[in-house]
């Protein structure tokens, strides 16, 4: 039983930073912040009422002291610490006067310990617009990348894993050569055993180091699951685990001051490099591909489709990456956080936007489901609106509003349900 424990919870903690992908534990002490609008949408000089409610035991909790404060995403402008709420409740107002996000973030101190509740307000989140520059010479640099990628053949080889496949698809383990000789793409390959021609679908993945299992979404969809690490994705868990705190530790940071070695430009390559491997597949019917994965694996789906013209269809959550330039404007940017706390240097400014997904989000003319909660403290809606309010294609945004950086299982369900869908076109 306990094994079973472990293993459900090694399956649960994937994504960028360890992140558990579905609703997180009830706690103890449960701190509700609720805006005044339903939809928690609002025009820009309206105010909002944040209601407070702090509870234990399903009950208000009497005489309970709070920290609290109330701003634009990471950077309040109200701060106050240890106010008393005699009833276990109380309201707050606060208003934007441009477009963005306004955060209420409500601690309660309760036997020692800290229980968090926020909430999020949008205000005409549809008019918020990338600060991060485009390089002139953006298609440019990318043309040139992809076409020096493709001078290296893919070399591709298939490993059958028995103990994975089923009585109607098969499992590989997967590699194919990638920018360079010798630097390869590795990820789990399921292929319908019955014979016909079937579309396919691209999983690239969240943040971090792990093992893959490989996706699967049917018996009649081709499903290519990728790592970007260069390792294979069949080895031992702790294999990964002295990876990512020891030689790939802090990897999104690798060479940011240099386009040409920044670890970001061989990933996006590789997804490229994956694309043209199920092209090369004899059961792929050679026309519909799609992409999809969440937080890095969002920015990777959007890179993707915006590099990559034989992409069909794409269904990001919460995607990474966008709009790296936000902090240095005292609004939001996106994961990793790069500005935050740090300055940039020149080389930096020049480099991270030919890596920013608002640049890439620029060139996506499919389809596209993207679904993000306001309360996501890793990729910030701000930065998230960034990015999705520039895309030219057709494209549906799916809000579960009191996600933070986690995803309910309908939301799963429904970026299945959408993907299928346009398999079947």
């Amino acid at each position: 039983m306990r094994k079973n424990l472990l293993l459900f919870c090694l399956l649960c903690i994937i994504g960028t930073g360890g992140y558990v992908l579905g609703q997180p534990a009830q706690k103890l002490v449960n701190v509700v912040v609720s805006p005044d609008h339903s939809d928690w949408q609002y025009k820009t000089g309206e105010e909002v009422t944040f209601t407070v409610q702090v509870y234990q035991f399903e009950n208000l909790l009497k005489n309970v002291t709070i920290d609290y404060e109330l701003g634009p995403e990471f950077f309040p402008t109200v701060q106050k610490k240890d106010v008393v709420l005699k009833d276990g409740k109380t309201t707050f107002k606060a208003t934007m006067k441009e477009p963005g996000l306004l955060r209420c973030r409500v601690v309660a101190k309760v036997g020692g310990r800290e229980y968090e509740g926020l909430a999020t307000a949008g205000y005409d989140v549809d008019k918020i617009k990338p600060v991060t520059p485009e390089p002139k010479d953006f298609d440019a640099f990318w043309t040139a990348a992809i076409a020096d990628a493709r001078k290296v053949p893919l070399d591709p080889k298939l490993v059958l894993l028995p103990e994975k496949c089923t009585a109607t698809q098969n499992y590989y383990e997967v590699s194919f050569q990638n920018d360079r000789f010798g630097s390869r793409i590795y990820g789990i390959l399921v292929v319908p055993k019955k014979e016909g021609k079937y579309p396919a679908i691209l999983q690239v993945p969240g943040a971090g180091i792990r093992p893959y299992n490989g996706a699967n979404y049917g018996d009649d969809i081709i499903t290519l699951e990728i790592g970007i690490h260069g390792i294979s994705v069949t080895q031992p868990l702790q294999a990964y685990n002295n990876l990512y705190g020891g030689a790939l530790f802090g990897y999104w940071g690798f060479n940011k001051g240099d386009k040409n070695t920044y670890y970001y430009k061989r990933v996006y390559l590789g997804c490229i490099r994956a694309v043209d491997y199920i092209f090369s597949l004899p059961e792929f019917n050679g026309k519909t591909v799609g992409v999809n994965g969440s937080s890095q694996g969002g920015q990777l789906s959007i890179v993707t489709a915006g590099l990559d013209p034989r992409i069909t269809f794409l269904a990001p959550i919460h995607p990474a990456g966008c709009d790296h330039f936000g902090f240095l404007n005292n609004r939001a940017g996106g994961w990793p956080h790069y500005y935050r706390y740090a300055k940039p240097t020149p080389e930096e400014l020049e480099t991270l936007p030919y890596f920013d997904v608002v640049n890439f989000a620029r060139r996506v003319k499919v389809p596209g489901l993207y679904s993000w909660g306001y309360n996501d403290v890793t990729c910030p809606p701000t930065s998230m609106y960034a990015a999705y309010n520039v895309i030219p294609g057709q494209k549906e945004l799916k809000l579960f509003l009191n996600t933070g950086h986690w995803i309910y299982p309908e939301q799963y369900a429904l970026q299945g349900e959408f993907m299928k869908e346009q398999c079947k076109k």
